[in-house]
């Protein structure tokens, strides 16, 4: 089956496509959009959920690259912005893990903890306003924040898992998504991202 293109699909189709790229894999119901992505082989059905097809990899690359100019300098600035930030959270998510030493955190020292949620805080804070940049000018931004700030409010509320869980929308696999999708946007690879 040929691919569909970006006039085949509609905006319920295109989300859940970029949903199962982004995450890599997603359990969902079959609903119309979903129908429609694996009749046109843009998914597959897989025993863990849906996946994506290097066609529907290959027409999700091109809808997800901004054109704009205009739009892709916000995008652009956002990312150098974001760029500075990453380094720094995913120093903290390794913190948050692994004490000093090399011991597994066990979340018994709460000044510990508290240490590196108040950083987590002032991170959150600075990413704030360029997700908010970006999703103004790109609207499917615009659920990074919302996702951030609850998984945020869920480590305060002491759900440790929420700060670095992959098998949840934790912090961390949020702020992977969003770094994903900025480079999606761009039409960057990781692999060209300075270590």
């Amino acid at each position: 089956m040929l691919p569909v293109s970006p006039h085949d699909l509609d905006r319920a189709g295109w989300l859940v496509l970029h949903e199962v790229r982004l995450r890599g894999v997603i359990d969902t119901e079959h609903g119309t959009a979903v129908t429609t992505l694996i009749e046109a082989g843009l998914v597959v059905q897989a025993p863990r959920g849906l996946r994506v097809t290097p066609a529907g990899r290959e027409v999700h690359t091109t809808w997800a690259r901004v054109g704009d100019t205009e739009i892709e300098a916000t995008v652009e600035r956002a990312y150098q912005r974001f760029m500075v930030l990453n380094p720094e959270l995913l120093r903290l998510c390794t913190e948050w893990q692994v004490k000093p030493g090399g011991a597994t955190n066990d979340h018994k020292d709460p000044e510990y903890d508290w240490a590196i949620f108040d950083r987590l805080s002032s991170i959150d804070d600075r990413v704030g306003p360029l997700v908010s940049s970006v999703a103004r000018a790109v609207d499917r931004f615009d659920g990074y924040r919302a996702r951030l700030r609850a998984a945020r409010r869920k480590v305060d509320e002491g759900a440790h898992e929420w700060f670095t869980s992959p098998r949840i929308d934790s912090y961390h696999t949020v702020w992977m998504q969003l770094h994903e999708d900025l480079l999606l946007a761009l039409g960057k690879e990781r692999s060209s991202e300075a270590t």
